[in-house]
């Protein structure tokens, strides 16, 4: 228990440190914007109860608005995102992946599932943050073209993420 908690930690902070040293100095266009670390919260085993989910979720929000000067933005669309992923993974997932403890990953529930779950979070995230951050829908388009492409770049980032970091579990597993 002890040795999970602290390798939930340690990828906690290997994934915050590469967003915010890495991932937040790319500057692709202003179109683009990947947000990497909501991974921590889409790779959370099944079996994680609700409401530690939102806790979590709650916590990486507000680190990552603590870092970027976004007061409350990270904190929202992080918590919305945990909420729904609660759902999202009860009608997608079956009662052996629950009792198996499964975490919705690549190598254990395929590349197809993951990329949809992966993206339907991602959207979710994106679309909570980006209109909060322009307070409204005055630039509607030029928005949902920001959430588009920053989903995508971010799915992106993520599933090479998964293969590199996570391959060696799936040739063991």
């Amino acid at each position: 228990m002890i040795l999970e908690i602290f390798t939930y930690l340690l990828r906690f902070a290997l994934i915050l440190l590469i967003q915010l040293l890495v991932v937040n100095n790319i500057e692709l266009s202003s179109y683009v914007n990947p947000y990497i670390y909501i991974s921590f919260i889409l790779l959370l085993p099944v079996t994680v109860k609700p409401w530690h989910v939102v806790a979590i979720s709650f916590l990486v929000g507000a680190v990552m608005d603590a870092f970027s000067s976004t007061p409350g933005l990270h904190i929202a669309a992080a918590n919305f995102m945990g909420f729904i992923r609660i759902h999202y993974l009860k009608a997608t997932t079956t009662k052996e992946d629950i009792e198996g403890r499964i975490s919705p990953t690549l190598s254990q529930k395929g590349v197809v599932w993951f990329v949809f779950y992966c993206l339907m979070m991602t959207l979710i995230h994106h679309t909570i943050l980006f209109f909060l951050e322009i307070y409204g829908f005055q630039e509607f388009f030029a928005t949902l073209t920001r959430i588009v492409m920053s989903s995508l770049v971010t799915v992106m980032l993520i599933v090479l993420g998964q293969l590199v970091f996570f391959r060696s579990k799936q040739k063991n597993g």
